[in-house]
């Protein structure tokens, strides 16, 4: 593969992540896993006005990760993208414990972890 392919995936995924980075459009992406919902069904979920759901939706939209179509006058949106079912399960994930700290630096091969970490 190409660096500049490599850099185009890379650079979509980086995307991704900032486009899915706001907690209302997680909620959104959220609602969405369970199906179609028409823009006045958002209003009973969130806690936020009609335009600024609107304007999440458009940014998700035009990201490629859900679409709408049209019932009469209602916009009725639902997930387009297979990876946003697979990232909110991710996000929902639930870890006991934090990794295992290595013994020593893998390369000098010196050094001890003191046991507490940094922060």
């Amino acid at each position: 593969m190409k660096s500049s392919t490599i850099d185009k995936i890379e650079r979509d995924r980086i995307e991704l992540l900032k486009i899915i980075g706001h907690p209302l459009r997680v909620q959104i992406l959220e609602q969405l896993e369970g199906g179609v919902k028409c823009v006045s069904d958002f209003d009973n979920y969130f806690e936020a006005s009609q335009p600024n759901i609107s304007q999440h939706l458009g940014l998700l939209r035009r990201s490629g990760l859900i679409d709408y179509y049209m019932d009469g006058r209602l916009r009725c949106y639902f997930l387009v993208d297979p990876i946003v079912p697979d990232l909110l399960n991710l996000l929902r994930k639930r870890y006991e414990n934090d990794l295992e700290a290595p013994d020593c630096c893998l390369v000098s091969k010196t050094g001890k972890y003191p046991g507490a970490r940094r922060h």
